[in-house]
């Protein structure tokens, strides 16, 4: 008998990704949400929460790089890095790749998610046990308010707006973020997808550009994701994203998706999509 995943995502919308799994290997229930793991047909081993595809070994390597590499690159010496939710490791991981980072806090609601990922995907998962990684297990719009004018760079490596990772899309945390970041800081947000979340972009960009001095919106190619992009917002205290040329000297060694020249393509979007976005 044949067994496949229909995504939760996009289902009540009529769109559907249908995953072949060759192996169900693991279940849990945690106060926050319901974690899966699959040994898929076509890519990997792969997790969802909530019947929502998280991460695949096949292509986590586009999502993690250019959430992580875009503002590093972008800032000239991040040295104190903040990871809001990703609790697989892949964004911490990327974060490790630059030679100037000292301390990394890891601020995730769920320990469910780690423990599960340090178990089911260690290639990933360890580099959170790297002695610069700060773990902190609550949610992430509280934390950053216990700091202010401290992180280089930010990345909310969030879910999607539902459930425990809604108030990373208000105003409010946005705002704290702003405060918790030195001048020059840089953050970087899971935006969706240009072509199925419109609405949720512009709502971010109707306040992001009131917050900072300077705002963006790039993508990557992800299969597993809705539409098969997901896109990221890029907050600046500093750099104009779209002026920034990334040193090619400063490209951590053996990646997969992100080049300097794919930095700045990223931010090049389709004309439909300009639409959402408002910048200074």
């Amino acid at each position: 008998m044949e067994l496949w995943l229909d995504e939760a995502l996009e289902l009540k919308n009529g769109r559907a990704l249908k995953i072949k799994v060759k192996e169900f290997l693991h279940s849990r229930t945690t106060p926050f949400q319901k974690i899966d793991v699959f040994e898929s047909e076509g890519f990997g081993r792969m997790f969802t929460l909530d019947g929502v595809v998280m991460m695949t070994e096949a292509d986590e390597f586009a999502y993690h790089e250019m959430i992580v590499h875009v503002p590093m690159m972008s800032h000239p010496n991040p040295e104190k890095v903040l990871v809001i939710g990703g609790g697989d490791g892949g964004t911490v991981r990327e974060v490790l790749k630059h030679p100037s980072v000292k301390e990394v806090h890891l601020c995730e609601i769920d320990k469910g998610v780690i423990d599960v990922c340090y178990e089911y995907f260690p290639e990933i998962a360890n580099a959170m046990k790297d002695p610069r990684v700060k773990h902190a297990y609550e949610d992430g719009a509280k934390y950053v308010k216990d700091y202010q004018n401290y992180f280089d760079c930010i990345m909310v490596d969030s879910s999607d707006p539902v459930g425990p990772a809604e108030v990373l899309f208000k105003r409010p945390f946005y705002e704290t973020m702003a405060n918790c970041l030195k001048e020059g800081g840089i953050c970087t947000t899971q935006g969706e997808s240009f072509y199925y979340h419109g609405p949720i972009i512009r709502e971010l960009f109707n306040f992001i550009p009131e917050i900072f001095n300077h705002c963006g919106y790039y993508f990557t190619v992800v299969p597993t994701y809705p539409s098969g992009i997901i896109g990221f917002t890029y907050c600046s205290k500093g750099p104009d994203p779209y002026a920034v040329v990334p040193d090619p000297k400063r490209v951590p060694q053996g990646l997969k998706y992100y080049s300097a020249e794919m930095h700045k393509a990223a931010f090049v979007l389709p004309q439909f999509a300009q639409k959402h976005i408002v910048r200074k």
